[in-house]
């Protein structure tokens, strides 16, 4: 499995030699043509899913929606390209789409040898394992010996060989490509365990029969910072990428609302949400990013603030009901926080 991660790594780093050139000023070429391309996941619930009239939705699409609102004032102007896991960098570096928002996990190598850029962190996940309820087994330091189902060309792949080397322990692993592939080895019990990203393992415990039968065992064997990756060297468009998360983070953090920011706008005598949402009278921080005044009132207007995005997708309005947990603001415990929109 090593080889073939490698071997892809080397393609990939090929392709993204002949792509920076290439690859400057992506959102005026996103202005020119009239939509954003962007690239999701295949089917993942709370991420990328898509509804019976043929719209997709999720968290990951949530943040193309607020780039296509900064940009247009519209979050539907969007191309969207469901890509697997092996799909995801080489649609990126051929440029197929502008942006990869895909439940994709920011690392080292993944940055320097692909020359990818990834920032910022939507969401602070870790990898873990589910499986079927046994007698005896609470533990994934118990699995030694079973088969356990992952999906191929991942860190997941990676940091499951690395853990059970680490611990002395042996496995047997049921490699597919495709998501859909392992849900339904594990659900037909070709496999012992199932890992991954664990917001994806509560999406599969949610959609089984039975959901009591299953168990998400403890352990979090590796941080999953999940953030979205745009192409190095075109430093206007990752300002936008990263500024446009932190809108949503700031508004939060202000108490603005989809519901509300129409007459915070209009009322508020606060100089910071003033230069925020674009009614300041001097200055016009939108025109520092290629935007224009009122680039983040268009963000809040639309899509709500990082806390509502959460919520509908993930949290507690949703069906996954995941809590907050990490992925709460600063001031509450949690790792989500932004810098100063001045």
């Amino acid at each position: 499995m090593y080889r073939d991660f490698f071997i892809g790594i080397l393609c990939l780093t090929i392709l993204s030699c002949t792509s920076f050139s290439a690859n400057a000023n992506v959102l005026q070429e996103i202005k020119k043509r009239g939509f954003l391309k962007c690239g999701i996941n295949t089917g993942l619930i709370g991420f990328s899913e898509i509804k019976a009239n043929g719209e997709w939705k999720g968290f990951d699409v949530d943040f193309c929606k607020a780039l296509s609102s900064a940009i247009f004032d519209d979050p539907s102007k969007i191309h969207y390209l469901p890509l697997n896991a092996k799909e995801r960098f080489i649609s990126l570096q051929s440029k197929q789409i502008d942006i990869l928002s895909r439940n994709t996990d920011w690392t080292l190598l993944r940055e320097t040898a692909l020359g990818l850029a990834f920032r910022p962190i939507t969401y602070f996940d870790g990898q873990g394992f589910i499986m079927y309820k046994k007698e005896g087994i609470s533990s994934v330091k118990q699995l030694s010996g079973s088969s356990i189902c992952v999906q191929a060309g991942t860190t997941t792949e990676l940091t499951l060989a690395d853990y059970f080397k680490a611990h002395n322990m042996t496995y047997n692993p049921i490699v597919f490509e495709r998501v859909e592939e392992i849900d339904a080895a594990y659900r037909a019990h070709r496999c012992d365990a199932y890992t991954g990203d664990q917001s994806a393992l509560y999406a599969l415990k949610l959609t089984t029969d039975k959901p009591s039968e299953h168990i998400i065992l403890p352990e979090i064997i590796s941080k999953s910072p999940l953030a979205p990756a745009i192409i190095q060297g075109d430093s206007e468009w990752y300002n936008v990428v990263s500024w446009t998360h932190y809108a949503m983070v700031t508004a939060e953090e202000f108490g603005i609302t989809k519901k509300n920011i129409d007459q915070i706008r209009r009322d508020t005598i606060n100089p910071d949400i003033q230069r925020f949402l674009g009614v300041d009278k001097n200055g016009n921080i939108g025109e520092s990013l290629g935007l224009t005044k009122d680039w983040a009132y268009r963000i809040i207007k639309h899509m709500g603030n990082y806390g509502e995005v959460f919520d509908r997708n993930l949290g507690k309005d949703s069906i996954l009901k995941i809590p907050r947990g990490y992925n709460s603001l600063w001031s509450k415990g949690g790792l989500i926080y932004a810098p100063p929109i001045r």
